[in-house]
């Protein structure tokens, strides 16, 4: 009876320590079922002002409404993008820390620099892709060029004269004029900045000559004649600015580069949260509203029907760019 006894109140301590040590489990186990709980924090890789913020917000504002729950930006910039994208790796895979990826962030660095500190595959859990833009060449109004013709002969009567802004080293904005210098054979000298904002405020008070931009970045300026729009990056115009021919157009056949922008969470996170995130910003993009914010902005809604299609995406052009990067010897540190 007395080892009965015994046994009984043995196994009610056991159960009276595993009872909380199961709830503490418990809590700290991803929300799955009835995410979120609390609000997210969506890191842009960039300062305010470029297209990843503000393509960021639009989205971001949309998420939170749907999702009941704040959706809180954290502009990290730095490094091209790196530094906000290593933060973003290395956070709790728990479906709070988003971050916006960008060709620049998830394929340039990846492909350009060998001491990158996330791998964009294995690091990340894909979302979806919410937007595609051109990237567009400009220039102060004080260059005496209006086409990108003019501004190849302006560069090549003054070697090593004219200056170029880029979002960073390693950034797309950096590797599309890079491109255009070893396709046109120029001779200009590259100035980076702390993102695209930074970037384009320097063209536009003519500390530097040109920027080959994100369209939404430079598309307010470009229309207000505050900054001269030469030529669009992608295959075909840009129905923000029918009127300005693409660099293939002015005589580089095959040139092409444009920046995509997607959502991705830390490997690791529950598949639930994933798959309600990918369900949630894919309505958002294919609403006629957010269609029209992008389209206003220089950018077109793009989305993946499945989160996978993505990751696949990042991996053809991690392996396209290199190829171009040394194609064009082009080498960054």
């Amino acid at each position: 009876m007395k080892n009965s006894l015994r046994r009984a109140a043995s196994a009610a301590a056991v159960l009276a320590v595993a009872a909380p040590v199961a709830a503490i489990a418990q809590s700290k186990a991803p929300p799955q079922n009835n995410y979120p709980t609390k609000p997210i924090r969506l890191i842009v890789a960039f300062p305010a002002g470029g297209s990843t913020d503000i393509i960021g917000r639009l989205v971001g504002q949309r998420l939170s409404e749907r999702l009941g729950q704040q959706v809180i930006i954290d502009n990290r910039g730095g490094a091209g993008g790196m530094i906000g994208t290593e933060i973003a790796a290395r956070a709790a895979p728990d479906g709070y820390t988003l971050t916006m990826g960008t060709t620049s962030t998830h394929v340039i660095a990846p492909a350009a620099f060998s001491k990158v500190k996330y791998d964009p595959v294995k690091d990340f859990a894909p979302i979806t892709l919410v937007a595609s833009t051109p990237y567009l060449l400009v220039v102060n109004p004080s260059v005496k060029a209006s086409s990108l013709k003019e501004f190849v002969a302006l560069a090549k009567s003054q070697p090593g004269k004219l200056n170029y802004a880029s979002a960073g080293a390693g950034s797309t904005t950096h590797l599309a004029m890079e491109m255009l210098k070893h396709t046109a054979g120029l001779d200009i000298v590259h100035v980076a900045y702390n993102g695209n904002g930074p970037a384009g405020v320097a063209v536009l008070g003519g500390q530097v000559q040109a920027l080959f931009g994100s369209m939404p970045a430079v598309l307010p300026q470009a229309k207000a004649g505050k900054l001269r729009p030469l030529a669009v990056g992608t295959s075909k115009r840009s129905p923000a600015l029918p009127d300005v021919p693409t660099v293939a157009e002015s005589g580089y056949p095959g040139f092409e580069v444009s920046l995509w922008l997607g959502f991705f969470a830390p490997r690791g996170t529950p598949a639930p949260v994933i798959n309600r995130l990918h369900s949630e910003l894919v309505k958002i993009v294919l609403t006629p509203e957010m269609k029209e914010q992008l389209e206003r902005n220089g950018a077109e809604p793009a989305h993946n029907a499945a989160s996978i299609e993505l990751e696949r995406l990042v991996r053809t052009e991690i392996d396209k760019y290199s190829k171009v990067l040394k194609a064009a010897n082009i080498k960054l540190e």
